[in-house]
């Protein structure tokens, strides 16, 4: 059996942010009907570090598939060269359970991501949003601002980082690699004022983004925090807004920018609105009305990791591209 090793390079080659886009609403869409299974992720976490490693498993009918994506999370990388993100997913045939091929899972954790924010930003997000702020500046803020740039017609962009001289840097690269005016403000507030389309892509443990900041009408894409004890919305952003998830089971179990104002006491269970896949079925109604406040809360689930490295398999396949070996998986006769 032919077994293919499909690298970070090699990855990020094979599929472009509006294919990526396509594919996440199609994946969610059969999610929703019951055409894709997963469970939720197995976390170990790593003692006295805010480490963790995570097993992803998941199957999907069309096409027929099952994988694992295993990762490894060290925020801490962020002062590295170094992605936070770091691991494979291994891809499995249907008819033997034979592996396919392993392909990197930061390439597609990145694009992945971003790729349902914007899909969550076509459903929520006013047809109007055009101001743009980015909490963060590392490799999901990269990502983010090539996806919302593909589904809003978007005017301003305003980056705030942790690190004022990332911010200042990620803007002038991206200025010129977009075209598009892009600047940094020091102050959180002067980064907020008016925007209407907001993505906190940090690796902070604690809130970045306060409610009283937040715009009538805005949309938010929060996907940084994914620990029931981290955070980057305080408790009045989700108070104030209408919450939506990727999936309710990983957030009601996994996400502190939810469970913690539940524990709180300022929101209960019932504050999540709905998913996403429910959303793109036409099952919930989304939006009410041209000043909500709309959170989508991604935790990224199995079922994307395992399309997008389909997709990127088979065009490996048809490029004949990566590292091929021989994975006999034939039983051994034995004296």
């Amino acid at each position: 059996m032919r077994f293919r090793i499909i690298n970070q390079s090699l990855a990020t080659t094979l599929i472009s942010m509006e294919t990526c886009i396509g594919l996440m609403s199609t994946v969610l869409g059969e999610l929703e009907r019951g055409k894709a299974a997963m469970p939720l992720r197995s976390v170990m976490r790593i003692p006295e570090t805010r480490n963790v490693m995570g097993m992803m498993p998941a199957y999907l009918d069309v096409p027929k598939v099952m994988g694992i994506k295993v990762i490894s999370v060290f925020p801490g990388n962020e002062t590295t060269r170094y992605e936070s993100h770091q691991g494979g997913v291994l891809l499995f045939e249907m008819n033997n359970g034979l592996p396919l091929a392993l392909v990197d899972a930061s390439a597609i954790t990145t694009i992945r991501t971003a790729a349902v924010s914007a899909v969550a930003t076509r459903l929520l997000a006013r047809g109007t949003a055009a101001d743009l702020a980015i909490l963060g500046s590392g490799t999901q803020a990269w990502s983010h601002l090539e996806a919302m740039l593909l589904v809003r017609g978007i005017h301003r962009v305003r980056v705030w980082s942790r690190n004022p001289v990332n911010a200042m840097q990620f803007s002038k690269t991206a200025a010129e690699r977009f075209d598009i005016d892009i600047v940094s403000p020091e102050s959180i507030e002067n980064t907020l004022t008016g925007a209407d389309l907001i993505c906190t892509t940090t690796a902070s443990p604690e809130p970045v983004l306060p409610g009283h900041l937040i715009a009538g009408g805005a949309h938010i894409n929060a996907v940084g925090a994914c620990l029931p004890h981290t955070r980057e919305l305080d408790s009045e952003a989700i108070r104030k807004s209408l919450l939506f998830v990727d999936r309710r089971e990983s957030v009601m179990n996994e996400s502190g920018d939810f469970l913690i104002p539940v524990d709180e006491g300022v929101i209960d269970t019932g504050h999540i609105r709905g998913e996403i896949g429910e959303l793109i079925e036409d099952r919930i109604p989304g939006r009410r009305s041209e000043s909500d406040i709309t959170v989508f809360k991604s935790l990224g689930l199995a079922v994307e990791d395992i399309a997008v490295a389909h997709h990127l398999y088979m065009t490996a396949e048809k490029a004949d591209a990566g590292i091929v070996t021989d994975f006999e998986g034939i039983r051994v006769n034995r004296p």
